[in-house]
């Protein structure tokens, strides 16, 4: 369960992934190299929505100008919690929380099926549980060159980790 993937995992940096946008199109990460990305798992019905969302926004709003990018990665394997399509999550992240940043399609970020972005973000990162992901709003913190600097868990506000999102964007 907590096993080490990291041997299974060629890329060396987020930049070498393309993943597909909420209505399915091919995005490449790497049109983020040189910013500072925020990555995280959302769900539409959980809990810690209201917190999560109100300060992702907050946070792109205040940051991006300096070259913050939250990307956020919609999963419904924590209780069913993201049981629309894609494009609802997008949807609904854009229009109840003013999201502006980029909303990508539905993804598992635990299990053999895994989306890869996310087998390289848990290789790079483990928490106490290994490379599983807790629950949904779980963030990753990475650099300008695409590689991992820390990892969140779902309970840690966004607005404590400022200190960190600014010392990434300053290097």
């Amino acid at each position: 369960m907590g096993a080490s993937i990291s041997s299974s995992v060629p890329e060396k940096s987020i930049h070498q992934f393309t993943v597909k946008d909420s209505s399915g199109k091919d995005a490449d990460l790497s049109v983020y190299q040189g910013k500072v990305l925020l990555v995280v798992n959302v769900a539409s019905k959980c809990g810690l929505i209201e917190s999560n969302y109100t300060q992702l926004t907050e946070l792109y709003q205040k940051y991006k100008d300096q070259g913050l990018v939250v990307l956020a990665f919609p999963c419904n394997q924590f209780l069913y919690q993201e049981p629309g399509t894609s494009e609802e999550a997008h949807q609904f992240a854009c229009t109840r929380f003013k999201a502006e940043y980029p909303v990508f399609q539905k993804v598992r970020v635990n299990g053999q099926n895994a989306a890869p972005v996310y087998k390289f973000l848990k290789s790079k990162k483990p928490s106490f549980l290994g490379t599983r992901i807790k629950w949904n709003f779980t963030k990753f913190l990475v650099s300008k060159d695409g590689q991992v600097i820390d990892r969140y868990g779902p309970t840690v506000s966004p607005h404590s980790i400022q200190n960190d999102i600014e010392k990434a964007l300053a290097q």
